[in-house]
């Protein structure tokens, strides 16, 4: 795998963190940290996480499987997260996703045609009381009706303009 030297160090610093006995403890930590670094976890990364823990690449793939915020694929170059519980799904989450999905021609787990977004239902970013609530990359937003979704999509679009 071709991670970054940062990344490496943390690992072999992370992995100091369990006993010999329990290295299997790290496998969370790692993939988080290669995912951070890729941007998902390419099919390699059972194989070389099993083989730094000395585990079985199995383990490995269960654990990638079972957690839903684990990417197995390459996503935009912004991440577009829709929350779809009670709350929001009541006050317009759904609909709100489906302007999401208009602005940037692009369907759920999708990457744009630009590359610039992927869009995601995720579940609950505990903000109920302020919904339908999006999160975009780290910054959360609050009561976003589809006209906010489209304000929300216009500035996505500018700033990649600008790069």
């Amino acid at each position: 795998m071709n991670l970054q030297p940062a990344t490496l160090q943390s690992i072999d610093e992370v992995i100091t963190h369990y006993p010999a006995d329990q290295k299997r403890s790290a496998t969370l930590p790692l993939l988080h940290l290669i995912q951070e670094d890729i941007g998902y976890l390419p099919p390699e990364t059972c194989e070389w996480v099993a083989t730094k823990l000395g585990l079985q690449p199995i383990n490995v793939l269960e654990v990638i499987t079972f957690y839903p915020m684990f990417r197995q694929k390459p996503i935009g170059r912004r991440h577009i997260k829709v929350c779809r519980t009670l709350s929001c799904a009541l006050v317009g989450g759904y609909k709100t996703c489906e302007q999401f999905e208009k602005e940037f021609n692009t369907h759920r787990g999708d990457i744009s045609p630009d590359g610039e977004v992927t869009i995601d239902f995720v579940e609950c970013l505990a903000s109920c009381g302020t919904a339908p609530v999006v999160l975009i990359d780290d910054d959360l937003h609050e009561k976003v009706d589809c006209a906010k979704a489209k304000q929300l999509s216009d500035q996505i679009k500018a700033e990649a303009k600008k790069r």
